[in-house]
């Protein structure tokens, strides 16, 4: 993929943890255009890439704007970000990609957990700039760790956006079982956030009768995997017929490197989708958060970025 040199042309704090970043080509040159709910690769200082949604105006092509929260717990990526990427630097990203777009729908819910909310206030902005009935549910710890508050709050579409604070009243909380109460088929739902939120969203929306075809996510890292009980098994390269062990405590990805096969790879949390392989005969154990329950079903695709096997061999479209 075509990595473009941009420009920190503004960094500025947003909230408590939150720094946002304004991209822009040195030459004032346009960017490629970009839709609702896509990310962009983001090369990071230290040799790490991570993926950072657009919360910009997708109208804009003069700038990319994201938003970065400093994780002390990441791993690495977030902590680079805010001490190391400053004003007047130029950094590489790669054009914009979009696993999160939105559908044509009568009604939207976004939900947004905490920094969950930069695909889906780019969301918002669309979602107004057409008109379109929707409603921004925001919910974070407090006021003082809500990004883009002052800006929604300037917005055009304010009165369809309702923050939701842990440290607030119990009446201002998020009431899912009210919001999700009464299935529609002609709404669709978007979250965006940490995996417990996503999860807490979704299991809401089903256990209420929501079609899964009508609910969106996007997750921004995977949660913690119990690795105990991994088991060595082998990989095998169809065009070649070599075979590689994958040991207990490795991924498929860096096994192939140790055999000097590549695989690109970005997020290593499968979570991006960068590194997806076909699948020609095998059982995988899938771990990724990529994939809907009906592409994992199918096996005939997985993430070796971390997933694993269940079967003795997988036999790799490579």
């Amino acid at each position: 993929m075509e990595h473009l040199a941009v420009k920190v042309v503004r960094k500025a704090q947003e909230a408590e943890g939150i720094a946002s970043f304004e991209l822009a080509r040195a030459d004032g040159a346009p960017l490629p255009p970009f839709s609702a709910g896509s990310h962009i690769d983001v090369q990071v200082p230290g040799g790490l890439t991570r993926q950072y949604s657009l919360c910009n105006d997708s109208g804009e092509q003069h700038r990319y704007r994201i938003a970065v929260l400093r994780d002390p717990a990441s791993r690495g990526g977030s902590v680079a970000m805010h001490d190391a990427v400053h004003e007047g630097d130029v950094i590489h990203i790669s054009e914009p990609r979009n696993h999160f777009p939105l559908h044509h729908a009568a009604r939207s819910l976004l939900f947004a957990g905490g920094i969950g909310v930069t695909p889906l206030l780019c969301m918002a902005q669309r979602l107004a700039a057409i008109d379109a009935n929707f409603t921004l549910h925001y919910c974070t710890r407090s006021p003082e760790r809500t990004a883009f508050k002052e800006e929604i709050a300037a917005s055009p579409f304010a009165g369809r956006v309702q923050f939701h604070y842990d440290s607030g009243p119990p009446s201002q909380k998020l009431n899912l079982q009210k919001v999700l109460a009464q299935p529609d088929p002609d709404t669709a739902l978007y979250i965006c956030g940490p995996t417990g939120f996503i999860g807490h969203v979704v299991d809401t929306a089903k256990a209420n009768g929501w079609a899964g075809e009508q609910i969106h996510m996007e997750y921004f890292g995977a949660a913690p995997q119990d690795h105990s009980a991994d088991a060595p098994f082998e990989v095998k390269i169809a065009s070649t017929g070599q075979t590689c062990t994958v040991a207990a405590g490795e991924s498929v990805v860096r096994a192939l490197q140790r055999n000097g096969i590549e695989i690109l790879t970005s997020c290593e949390q499968g979570v991006c989708g960068t590194c997806i392989t076909r699948l020609l005969e095998g059982e995988p154990d899938h771990r990724d958060l990529y994939f809907t329950d009906e592409e994992k079903a199918k096996n005939d695709q997985f993430t070796p970025c971390c997933s694993r096997a269940r079967s003795k061999v997988l036999v790799l479209d490579l």
